[in-house]
């Protein structure tokens, strides 16, 4: 693997460890897509650090779980927003 590739792996393994960050914003900071990061993160890095492999594994799970309450929220916050100059 290149070591720009395995640079940018574990920024991102960093980045979500320290964070609790979703794929998506991970995505965002670092200027790639949502397929590279999931990419790096579910290949990459089982083959670079197994260890923090697993433990991002469980912090990308708990984001699953929640994605649905953060969609709602995204939601809620859009259409009150919207309605504000609408009163």
């Amino acid at each position: 693997m290149i070591d720009r590739i395995k640079d940018r792996v574990m920024q991102e393994a960093q980045y979500i460890y320290e964070t609790h960050s979703t794929i998506r914003k991970t995505a965002q900071i670092y200027g790639v897509s949502k397929s590279t990061v999931h990419n790096d993160i579910s290949k990459s890095l089982e083959k670079l650090e197994y260890d923090l492999y697993l433990s991002l594994k469980e912090i990308l799970q708990e984001n699953f779980k929640q994605k649905h309450i953060r969609g709602g929220k995204a939601t809620k916050e859009k259409y009150m927003s919207n309605n504000r100059g609408n009163g």
